[in-house]
């Protein structure tokens, strides 16, 4: 029998949530706190297991210090635990956890350090990185890995290792092993170009220096040199064990996005993977509803990717199989790759796992959440002073710079959508971009009907919009149509995410707690209206510009128009199409020449 667990801190319903949903998988988890920070990275070889032991149990000091700051936690999929620990190093390095460095004995990871900015450099150990000139290699999971590195790179590289003068050899001298002294004749740029050396055999581009010690190892047989030739055998032994430890990560320096996407029940989940100098160090989630095919979104959404400054185009980019990948390469205009074997597909395979498993995450969190809906609906009740909103009406706006302007409603019983209750409206009396008067139009055209056919009215309406928005409403309802209902506002962050409910006269920001039943309600039906009202836009917008190109054509009326609409999905497919490929579908000839004669005209 399993059994019951057992919580150690009392937590949000997120964290129980998410909790229930860990896979048995090795991967890096990542708490943050209550403003979203990364406040701890770390890696497991069962994800499950190791996250859930913060949350029961006894814990020493510290670790009881950074679970009371939990207020949520991410993961990420690796496929083995060695990659699970590279990538903890990695994210450590880029967002320098604060519980990190408390509790790993408040020390940060180690680094092999070259003096460059000396006359006679040094290689040594640091843990601290400064803007001195040096060159930093790392960093290392232990001082351990790093001091075996090191040892290494002492035996093959002569820098400095002594503390004699520059007039007065030292022992590792009669080894071959330093030559910071007058009696060597080499000078600093010598030692600039074996700091170079060093970093391309770290980085995997051994081949120069083991190609040296074989003939080091053959010229000191052939001299009967035999104890020599072994100490060479042995490093090339030990640069072949590190070659092992290292190839878990790209090791060519490449900076490269790495993109995996997965589909279920009308969602798309992207994952991108930004790997740094060969390093992967950060991710990029994003959750949409898809409307069209998925490849033809999944290209819609790496288009817009790269639109935002914060996104620079690395030197590569990795994509699925199924994707164009030319057409991938005309929106980000850099190196399009689609790995067909070995370390790079299981980079893009990563990728579309942990996409998978977003998804998969938000689907069971969301029906969770639908479970908890009827403590929610009373709670909403208390918190507005309001009767038990049992039927909730929301809407939103979508319009892209005026065009194709349309709104959405959504309506949910007690907690639940009522799909059949939906409406779709096309603003008939806005020109251009004007939310206000556009949300004054559809909340008079639906109430005015509302009462007009003795509908049921709702309790609560919910604007998915600011203070502007919500007062525009309130005028119409009480002033415009004397009725008297309840009208809310939901603002979003600058992330799209549920942030701030509005409500009162005058308006005024109502305390939420982000771990409550309400809280999650009020996001979930934020979340349904925004995508009722873009799918519905979108789609209008498709069908009108896929149209409108097309008018004119004789031969060619709205019945023809969809089928050409239905086969080839877009314009630009149909730019690319033969002649013949449009009669296919059932086009006559002089139609189809007609179509491809109008669509030139339009690509000039």
């Amino acid at each position: 029998m399993q059994q019951p667990f057992c919580y150690n801190k009392i937590m949000n319903e997120l964290i129980k949530h998410k909790l229930e949903l860990l896979p048995d998988s090795p991967g890096c988890y990542i708490h943050k706190d209550k403003n979203g920070k990364i406040i701890y990275v770390g890696k497991a070889k069962n994800l499950k297991n190791r996250v859930r032991s913060y949350f029961h149990g006894s814990h020493n000091t510290k670790t009881e210090l950074l679970v009371s700051e939990i207020e949520d936690f991410e993961y990420i999929v690796t496929g083995s635990n060695t990659e699970a620990l590279l990538l903890e190093i990695n994210l450590i390095q880029e967002n320098l956890p604060k519980y990190n460095i408390k509790l790993k004995d408040d020390k940060s990871y180690p680094f092999i350090k070259i003096t460059v900015n000396e006359q006679y450099p040094r290689l040594m150990i640091t843990r601290q990185i400064k803007k001195d000139g040096a060159m930093y290699f790392g960093p290392y999971p232990d001082s351990g890995a790093a001091t075996e590195i090191k040892r290494l790179l002492d035996r093959i590289f002569p820098f400095k290792k002594c503390t004699n003068p520059a007039n007065k050899v030292c022992f590792y001298y009669h080894l071959g092993q330093c030559k910071a002294h007058t009696i060597c004749h080499v000078d600093h740029d010598y030692f600039v170009a074996m700091a170079q050396d060093v970093k391309n055999f770290l980085n995997g581009q051994d081949n120069k220096i083991v190609d040296g010690l074989k003939e080091k190892m053959q010229k000191a047989s052939d001299m009967l040199e035999f104890e020599r030739a072994a100490e060479y055998r042995d490093l090339l032994q030990a640069i072949s064990t590190l070659r092992t430890k290292q190839r878990v990560m790209n090791q060519d320096m490449m900076d490269r996005d790495i993109f995996g996407y997965y589909v279920d029940k009308g969602w798309m989940c992207v994952q991108v993977f930004f790997v740094r100098q060969g390093k992967l160090i950060q991710r990029d989630v994003n959750m949409f509803p898809y409307y069209n095919d998925p490849e033809e979104d999944f290209l819609t959404y790496v288009g817009q990717f790269y639109r935002d400054s914060k996104h620079f185009i690395p030197k590569e980019v990795f994509i699925p199989q199924d994707i164009d990948g030319e057409l991938v390469k005309a929106v980000v205009d850099t190196k399009v790759i689609k790995p067909q074997r070995g370390e790079k597909k299981q980079l893009v395979n990563l990728a579309t796992k942990n996409a998978r498993v977003s998804l998969q995450q938000k689907f069971d969190l969301l029906e969770k959440d639908i479970r908890k809906t009827h403590g929610a609906i009373e709670n909403i009740s208390e918190l507005l002073n309001i009767p038990k909103p049992v039927r909730i009406e929301a809407f939103d706006n979508s319009n892209i710079q005026g065009t194709s302007p349309v709104a959405g409603m959504v309506v949910f019983v007690n907690g639940k959508p009522s799909k059949k209750d939906y409406r779709k409206f096309k603003i008939k009396t806005v020109v251009g971009p004007d939310d206000y008067a556009s949300m004054r139009e559809v909340i008079y055209r639906r109430y005015s009907r509302v009462m007009k056919d003795g509908l049921t009215p709702p309790d609560l309406i919910i604007i998915d919009g600011g203070q502007g928005q919500v007062n525009v409403a309130r005028d119409v309802i009480e002033n415009k149509l004397g009725l008297d209902i309840p009208i809310a506002g939901l603002q979003k962050n600058d992330k799209h995410q549920t942030h701030e409910l509005l409500f009162g006269d005058p308006l005024e920001v109502v305390k939420l707690p982000r771990n409550s039943e309400e809280f999650f309600l009020l996001q979930r039906i934020q979340d349904e209206v925004h995508r009722f009202a873009i799918t519905f836009h979108r789609q209008l917008r498709s069908k009108n510009s896929f149209s409108s190109k097309l008018d004119g054509i004789a031969g060619l009326g709205p019945k023809r128009k969809q089928l050409l609409m239905k086969h080839f999905k877009s314009l630009p497919s149909i730019q690319k199409a033969d002649v013949d490929d449009i009669i296919n579908c059932g086009v006559p000839r002089n139609v189809a020449i007609a179509v491809k004669e109008k669509l030139a005209e339009k690509k000039k």
